[in-house]
């Protein structure tokens, strides 16, 4: 027996399934060794997430029944280094199955030659396996593109929160209890995606979509390097000659519950889109914690990836984003201008209204420091360095978007409309608009329908105004058309334009997104005033 290849065997990667054509397709099964040790292994895993989640709790506990002084602490100490023997052991016995099991060393003989050299050939025998992904190969690096380590990324700026010194002293407590609430659980509780528990509980289920993906779909898998060292975990479904739309990319985004393997990647796929999906940093294969700065880093990777390795031009790329994932998509469409477009599915326009909504208000000050200084999620501050065509979806039954309850005026996907119609038409979009376009709002279905055929009674003027002013002018945001339009024109084009940037869906939050309705987003120019929705193409 090879001291070393039971040592290598100890510590590599878990096989999970086999991919292959018939019979050859399978998931792995280990044997009993392996299979004990890695029961154990896991099992002293979730004792110990559950541990570090329940600390407060388990620290009073223990501090209660006397586990603090030295006869409690000998008593601990005898405890855990039992179970260092037992974890020890059981990495022991694991690896001595795996050298025993000639399919696992198969396995490793394959992940091993690819770790040294990933050639065609060989990622080819890799994707025939599922296995953890930490031992899955980089093969796309930040370092690997030129010229873009030192380009400039433009950000949001932060609001400031003090403007003298007594208000800075003043909120300092508050500024000290959001640093430690954002970086102990607050994070988790804006992604909850991130838990390890949770993505324990829902590993069979993202395997199979994993599954999915790769036999149905013909996916491919990779790893990505970002600039701040996370390793991103990501899934390609390429449709380029194999349908009508397949041309375009759609860059998919997803929420702070969402992984690719069983998101919104299904919706464009199915309308004959060529698709890429990544997980957020934390979120399964992928590596680090969502905290803004990583998350912006890890979108900045999978778009310079879909433009360097996958060869796709910024003008064919589509950013598609599902609730929290509005935000990384705006972020990448601000920092890339080129992009085809930007579509939001039930999100918001600032994250901070939904955290104050869901959190006791004896801590809002907490919470409204905590957001800005740490988490300042603010799609609209970012869509509007970006001027090409955006849609957003809005869920007439959304349960996370709305403020109150079963009031689909308190979407926050509707401050997201009437902020972005109020900055790119400043001289249509007046308080009498807005007054407008609440109403309008507040409507959904028949009685929505009613409210257009009412008031928006010549919407092929609205288009020829809007051309004509594009004609002489530019397409170009903010527009100056309307200084000259009274109030009814002005209250027509508002609603024009509203119906033209949101679309309404007749369903909850997390439903997902049906194909026959996934549009390409509208653009104002003079040669075409339409959408092309990606089910009307013939695959």
């Amino acid at each position: 027996m090879s001291i070393k290849a039971v040592l290598d065997s100890m510590f590599s990667p878990r096989l999970i399934k086999i991919y292959g054509n018939g019979p050859a397709e399978r998931l792995y099964e280990p044997n009993a060794f392996e299979k004990w040790g890695d029961q154990v292994i896991q099992s002293l895993y979730i004792i110990w997430k559950i541990s570090v989640y329940s600390s407060p709790f388990l620290t009073t506990y223990l501090y209660r029944k006397g586990y603090f002084v030295a006869d409690g602490l000998l008593t601990l100490s005898k405890f855990v280094t039992s179970l260092g023997v037992i974890l020890v052991v059981s990495f022991c016995i694991r690896g001595v199955g795996r050298y025993q099991n000639a399919t696992y060393q198969k396995f490793v003989k394959t992940l091993s030659d690819s770790q040294k050299s990933l050639t065609p050939a060989n990622k080819q025998q890799l994707s025939a396996y599922d296995f953890e992904f930490f031992g899955w190969p980089v093969e796309f690096k930040w370092s690997d593109i030129q010229g873009e380590s030192t380009k400039p990324r433009l950000y949001i700026t932060r609001p400031v929160t003090h403007r003298t010194a007594f208000q800075f002293v003043s909120s300092l407590p508050c500024h000290i209890l959001g640093y430690l609430a954002v970086h102990s659980f607050g994070i988790r509780l804006v992604y909850p995606g991130s838990l390890s528990l949770l993505q324990t509980i829902l590993a069979q289920g993202l395997l199979q979509g994993r599954s999915k993906l790769v036999e149905v779909n013909a996916a491919k898998r990779y790893k990505l390097l970002a600039r701040d060292g996370n390793e991103i975990d990501s899934m390609f479904v390429d449709k380029r000659g194999l349908s009508h739309n397949g041309s375009t990319l759609v860059i998919c985004c997803e929420g702070n519950a969402g992984f690719y393997e069983v998101g919104v990647m299904g919706t464009p796929i199915e309308a004959g889109y060529s698709v890429l999906g990544w997980n957020h940093p934390g979120f399964a294969g992928s590596t680090g914690t969502p905290y803004p700065s990583q998350e912006q880093n890890a979108i900045d990777i999978v778009v310079q990836f879909a433009i360097h390795k996958l060869g796709f031009n910024p003008e064919n790329i589509i950013l598609f984003g599902w609730s929290i994932g509005g935000y990384t998509s705006s972020w990448a469409a601000m920092n890339y201008p080129d992009i085809k477009g930007v579509v939001l599915d039930a999100s918001f326009d600032d994250i901070l209204p939904l955290a104050v909504n869901h959190m006791p208000r004896w801590a809002e000050s907490v919470v409204r420091t905590a957001i800005r200084e740490y988490i300042n999620l603010n799609n609209f501050e970012q869509l509007t360095k970006y001027s090409g065509p955006i849609l957003l979806y809005r869920r007439t039954r959304d349960e996370v978007m709305c403020i109150s309850e079963d009031d689909i005026s308190s979407n926050r996907g509707n401050n997201l409309l009437l902020k972005l119609l109020k900055y790119r038409y400043p001289l249509i979009i007046g308080d009498v608009q807005i007054k407008v376009l609440k109403e309008y709002l507040s409507l959904v279905g028949h009685s929505q329908e009613q409210f257009l055929h009412r008031y928006l009674s010549q919407p092929d003027v609205c288009k020829s105004l809007l051309e004509s002013y594009i004609s002489e002018h530019s397409n170009s945001y903010p527009m100056r058309i309307g200084d000259d339009m009274d109030t009814e024109k002005k209250n027509q084009m508002s609603l024009y334009l509203a119906t033209k940037y949101m679309k309404d869906y007749k369903s909850t939050h997390c439903t997902p997104l049906p194909a026959d309705i996934f549009e390409m987003p509208w653009e104002a120019n003079i040669e075409t005033d339409y959408q092309i929705t990606g089910i009307r193409a013939r695959l």
